[in-house]
């Protein structure tokens, strides 16, 4: 209630032009009106109405309402008093890139086998000079989600720990994880630390219901899956 009152304060206190954009910051854009989020675009208004009121003309001027801005063209937008060309090219490209954003489709590189991640992440690993470990997680189609760097320097318990590991698995709702990480030696025969992790790793995997595929070791034009040399 306090916050309430406190923002109801705030509003009296400003232009009508600067509400919209004080309640955006305050409520989220999901809380101003179809009017109020034009008048953020337009900005200011004229001398007869406020950026509110302008707003609700401008949506106003067909029966399709706020759809109809889709439809009109620039030259159409500036015969409204109070809408020149710099106006009128915003709303239009708020509105293109409000349709690129819902038509935009994700491309997600899908996972068949260990040549997949070691492509995926080959060039970006062969060449450190620190051992870097990634998780890969991954949706219910095998595709990767996400790229999680874990931890930096020489593999350990204490570094590779399963809370770090899985919290962002969990947090993004992978169904399963690629675990990957890089031997600066150029040297790919997995350590005897390795092999642990790798071990503590899948058994936390299991009890929480995420699979852990496979363990790749990067290393100089080389790789080594604990998959494919069954040690997991």
């Amino acid at each position: 209630m306090k916050e309430s009152a406190e923002f109801n304060i705030k509003v009296k206190e400003m232009t009508i032009e600067e509400r919209p954009r004080e309640k955006m910051l305050i409520s989220g854009v999901k809380s101003l009106s179809n009017a109020e989020l034009l008048a953020v675009l337009l900005r200011t208004g004229t001398k007869k109405q406020n950026a509110i009121e302008l707003a609700n003309q401008v949506i106003n001027i067909d029966a399709r309402g706020i759809r109809n801005l889709q439809y009109m063209t620039i030259e159409e937008l500036c015969e409204i008093d109070g809408i020149g060309i710099s106006k009128a090219t915003q709303i239009k490209a708020a509105l293109e890139l409000g349709s690129r954003v819902a038509s935009h489709k994700i491309f997600r590189y899908k996972i068949n086998g260990p040549k997949d991640i070691v492509k995926y992440c080959s060039d970006a690993m062969r060449f450190l000079e620190k051992e870097v470990f990634k998780c890969i997680l991954l949706n219910t189609k095998n595709e990767v989600i996400a790229e999680i760097d874990v931890s930096v320097g020489t593999l350990n318990a204490s570094l590779v720990h399963p809370r770090e590991v899985f919290k962002e698995a969990i947090k993004r709702s992978a169904n399963k994880i690629i675990l990957v990480h890089n031997h600066p030696s150029g040297h790919v025969e997995p350590s005897t630390e390795d092999k642990n992790i790798t071990s503590r790793l899948v058994k936390c995997g299991d009890m929480i219901g995420i699979e852990i595929l496979d363990h790749i070791v990067i290393g100089d034009g080389k790789y080594f899956s604990f998959k494919e040399n069954m040690l997991m």
